[in-house]
């Protein structure tokens, strides 16, 4: 590698893990919705050249949520060209490289304070433990986000004459317009992007679901968890609801969703209406706003952070693994099984674009395979009947019927 792309010591050592990165900079509150996110340098100077890549994003009417996930990719990548020196101007490809083998060794923060072994499988959940470092599906985001701020900033003649974030030619026709009716094609990842790891959705069983909801400490927890389980709605999705958005009549609540921005209803089961309804009498008050509020000190809105930690003291306590989005799983996978619903009204309650994202909750769980197998080792082995020599087997056959010598 030396021959082709620059080494030095910290290039090595960044790739390697014996260098840590400077976590220097962060992201802030921008001035409002044409700003919304700032990314600050070690010295608390506004980035502008990724201030007016945000800009462009939020004309172009992404999400806040994208918008925020690439603010985070470009703080990792800045902090990368800020270690080795180089301006973002001038970066290559070779920046690209240390800053993924970077990724492919760094401890993730959020994932600093998790025991046990890297990647082995919880036994009592049959799920892996997410491992310390960074994740394909972040180190790919992350590569996107750079390659979309290069490509930006070409497009008003900045920056490299190189994009530093190479893209494969079978990726780009991959993205061209195709027929609907005809299969998906197959085709090479590009440069530096990881192998997409993509496990089979699991669901909590009804006797671990049990257990962990008897874990939850507060009926504001219980409310949320058993609203989680019954509408499918994913984390961010609820979390953004307010007092207002819940129709108790209709036993429904307005999220607004994840891809489109638009409002949809969800429903919500009896049991997560009783539980949300003594969760709102603990409120002082006027009862509107957020739902979903913080317990201690002064009155916030819930964070995904904050609710990701209900579930995390939960695990803690049971030696478990779940995550927020595997209520979502579980609730998509009642509505399958149960056998009311059709995989169409499945869909519109989940509020997937497409039917074949839906069609991934038909897969038998786990659970209730290794149950039916535990049932076929159970039965007793065949008893087969042999004849003394001599018999002829037509004989055999009239009398005791075809197969009785088996």
């Amino acid at each position: 590698m030396s021959g082709i792309i620059p080494e030095d010591p910290v290039r090595r050592g960044l790739r390697s893990g014996e260098i840590e990165l400077a976590r220097v900079g962060r992201i802030d509150v921008g001035s409002g919705p044409e700003e919304p996110y700032l990314v600050l340098d070690e010295d608390g100077d506004v980035v502008e050249a990724v201030s007016a890549w945000v800009r462009f994003m939020a004309v172009g009417d992404y999400s806040p949520r994208t918008i925020r996930s690439y603010c985070h990719a470009a703080l990792r990548w800045f902090r990368v060209l800020w270690q080795l020196d180089v301006r973002w101007e001038r970066a290559t490809e070779a920046e690209t490289v240390t800053l993924v083998g970077w990724l492919r060794v760094a401890p993730n923060p959020q994932r600093r304070r998790k025991p046990g072994a890297v990647a082995a499988v919880n036994l009592k959940t049959g799920k892996p433990n997410l491992g310390l470092g960074y994740g394909s599906a972040t180190i790919n985001l992350t590569l996107a986000a750079v390659r979309g701020f290069y490509d930006f900033h070409a497009h008003w003649a900045h920056g490299p004459v190189v994009n530093p974030v190479p893209q494969s030619p079978a990726r780009r026709r991959a993205l061209a317009h195709r027929s609907p009716l005809e299969p998906r094609q197959a085709h090479r990842r590009g440069a530096y992007r990881q192998r997409a790891q993509r496990a089979a959705p699991r669901s909590i069983p009804d006797a671990m679901w049990d257990q962990l909801f008897a874990q939850l400490p507060s009926d504001r927890d219980r409310a949320l968890i058993a609203c989680y389980v019954s509408s499918g709605a994913r984390a961010e999705e609820l979390l953004g609801a307010t007092v207002e958005d819940v129709d108790w009549a209709g036993q429904r609540v307005s999220v607004v969703s994840k891809g489109s921005r638009e409002r949809r209803m969800v429903p919500l089961s009896p049991e997560a209406l009783t539980w949300l309804g003594r969760y709102l009498r603990t409120f002082e008050g006027p009862v509107a706003g957020p739902l979903w509020r913080t317990r201690r000190g002064e009155s916030r809105p819930l964070t995904y952070g904050a609710a990701r930690r209900v579930i995390q003291r939960a695990n803690d306590a049971l030696g478990t693994n779940w995550t927020l989005h595997d209520l979502r799983h579980t609730a998509a996978i009642r509505m399958v099984s149960s056998g009311v619903l059709t995989m169409p009204e499945v869909q519109v309650v989940l509020g997937h674009a497409d039917l074949r994202t839906t069609s991934i909750y038909t897969v038998p769980r786990i659970e209730e395979i290794i149950d039916k197998m535990q049932d076929h080792y159970a039965q007793p082995a065949p008893l087969s009947r042999r004849f003394a020599p001599g018999y002829a087997d037509e004989d055999v056959a009239i009398v005791f019927g075809a197969g009785a010598d088996e």
